[in-house]
């Protein structure tokens, strides 16, 4: 199995309490149907910075706003796990990398 890290992008914040209720049933739903697969759940992101060689900046570059990293056998299959995702159905999307193990 080959580990595939899911970067979180976009979607919509929950407004009140009941939508937060819902969005975080939605991601353990999701992640029960993952089961085995998952690695590390992840988490979501808070505040960040990005640092380049022109210094430093108040918000992130990107617009990650969480990551999980799962086992799958190839990189299409993690695309089929990945397209269950909540922040999908919330306006967001997902990136797939392959994780390549350091040393």
């Amino acid at each position: 199995m080959t580990k595939y890290h899911f970067a979180y992008s976009g979607g919509a914040t929950p407004g009140n309490e009941a939508e937060q209720k819902k969005t975080m049933e939605n991601w353990i739903a999701w992640f029960g149907v993952l089961g085995d697969s998952i690695v590390d759940p992840g988490n979501p992101f808070g505040p960040s910075k990005s640092v380049s060689a022109n210094g430093v900046s108040n918000a992130g570059a990107t617009g990650l706003n969480g990551y999980t990293l799962v086992n799958a056998i190839n990189l299409d299959a993690a695309v089929e796990l990945a397209k269950g995702c909540p922040i999908i159905s919330d306006g967001g999307f997902v990136d797939i990398y392959e994780a390549h193990e350091m040393g």
